[in-house]
């Protein structure tokens, strides 16, 4: 299971760009394409989003995180339980999971 963050419940909506303050989490298996839409508790935070956000993530225990942008503190919460974490923009979730199943999606090793 893969984790995408999202702009809406759908799988067909745009990856959210930011990790922390992203509406939702999708959680999906990429080899079927079964889903689960998981609003994230983090998005309106008064601080700390990053951090709450990957912490609510790691309890789905995802093999691999796509979102646009993430910052040092959430990037080292999730290295620390070495989840992978890739970046892609402006492109459906949908297309983001077809994407890290044929290897076209870049590592972030650094803050973003």
């Amino acid at each position: 299971m893969i984790c995408v963050t999202a702009t809406s419940d759908d799988p067909d909506c745009k990856v959210d760009e930011r990790f922390g303050r992203c509406k939702f989490f999708i959680l999906v298996d990429p080899s079927t394409m079964k889903f689960k839409a998981v609003p994230n508790v983090a998005a309106d935070a008064s601080g700390g989003a990053g951090i709450k956000a990957a912490n609510a993530v790691l309890k789905y225990a995802p093999a691999a995180i796509i979102t646009g942008l993430i910052g040092d503190n959430a990037l080292n919460v999730l290295k620390a339980s070495s989840v992978k974490v890739y970046s892609c923009e402006d492109v459906s979730v949908r297309e983001a999971v077809e994407m890290y199943n044929a290897g076209k999606l870049s590592r972030i090793d650094a803050p973003k």
